[in-house]
């Protein structure tokens, strides 16, 4: 198994550098970029000091000194190639390069909108994980009931709604709109939030968070639920399980003790992911109760050009993807022994 690991993180570097130069040229090739942006607001600058002071000429166009000090300011004067040589060798110092658009380190920029992703990340991971996989196993033995028809309705029903339509109906109902105001629009915390005692913030954390976590999680409930009880519904239909009931053993240690271990096999493939929820982030979560995350981040990066930016984000989430797929695989292992990788 050592070896196996070893031999991921090697590959792990020849698969982060095709991405990487993929991405790259991506970018770089597509319409747009960072100089032209900045041209424009020149432009819109000019215009408007001509307009103030009653000139009839605007600046219409850029100097070509002023041109090239921006091509060698964001880098751009040279090929595409050596660009991305150049963001190599800076990378294996961690260095990011600095935004364009804020005009700070990369790494300044993508690590304070971090926690905002990283909270609602690990909450909804570990709600999901703790509320699907019980209910789950209980769908399983209680299969064909009323109440596992009801719950399996339920479940459907959210898994149907988009989150950002659903995020609407709960700020409506619940927020201030036409009907309840229990739980405030948006943001992480109430404005008087240092003022508060530890608990009061922990409180006021819990109050704030509950309609867009609600937002976050709503769909993985209904898969990983119905995976749980398909996946252990299968697993005691084979022949140990009959054996176990053979010899006399109770339904409870039947499936809990005996079925569950190898039930979880498939519910493991998304441990791994576990990582990758760290810089989590949905647009329109974001846009909807004003959170200040990654995934505003990524789309504001992207309408601005902002390469050092979106490298940033694609090179991290790319590394924490591959880890998160050799740990789901280590995690294999633990829960099922007789899998072995070579």
């Amino acid at each position: 198994m050592l070896k196996y690991i070893l031999r991921r993180l090697v590959l792990l570097i020849p698969t982060l550098l095709g991405i990487t130069i993929v991405v790259f040229g991506v970018v770089n090739l597509a319409p747009g970029s960072p100089i032209e942006q900045k041209i424009q607001q020149l432009r819109f600058a000019g215009s408007a000091d001509a307009e103030a002071s009653g000139s009839q000429q605007g600046t219409a166009t850029v100097s070509k000194e002023v041109l090239d000090a921006l091509k060698k300011q964001y880098g751009f004067d040279k090929p595409v190639h050596v660009r991305y040589w150049i963001w190599l060798k800076n990378l294996a110092r961690l260095d990011f390069g600095d935004s364009f658009t804020y005009e700070e380190p990369v790494i300044d920029v993508i690590m304070s909108k971090f926690p905002v992703s990283l909270q609602f990340g690990v909450m909804s991971l570990l709600l999901s994980y703790l509320i699907s996989i019980p209910l789950g196993v209980w769908k399983a033995v209680k299969h064909g009931s009323r109440m596992d028809g009801a719950t399996s309705f339920v479940l459907f029903i959210a898994y149907s709604i988009p989150s950002f339509m659903l995020a609407i109906v709960l700020i409506v109902f619940f927020a201030g709109g036409s009907f309840l105001d229990i739980f405030p629009i948006g943001g992480l915390y109430s404005d008087f939030y240092d003022e508060m005692t530890a608990g009061e913030r922990v409180l006021d954390r819990i109050y704030h968070f509950v309609l867009p976590l609600i937002c976050y999680t709503i769909g993985s409930y209904t898969q990983l639920t119905l995976l749980m009880k398909n996946s252990l519904m299968e697993e005691v239909k084979k022949d140990y399980i009959r054996t176990a009931r053979a010899k006399g053993l109770g339904e409870k240690t039947v499936y809990l003790k005996h079925a569950l271990r190898n039930a979880l096999i498939p519910i493991v493939t998304g441990i791994g992911g576990f990582l990758s929820i760290f810089f989590a982030g949905s647009l329109i979560l974001e846009k909807i109760f004003q959170l200040d995350g990654i995934g505003l981040l990524s789309f504001n990066s992207i309408l601005s050009r902002d390469y050092n930016v979106i490298m940033g984000l694609v090179f991290i989430q790319a590394l924490l993807m591959l880890i998160g797929n050799i740990i789901s695989d280590v995690a294999y292992v633990l829960v099922d022994p007789r899998i072995d990788f070579q």
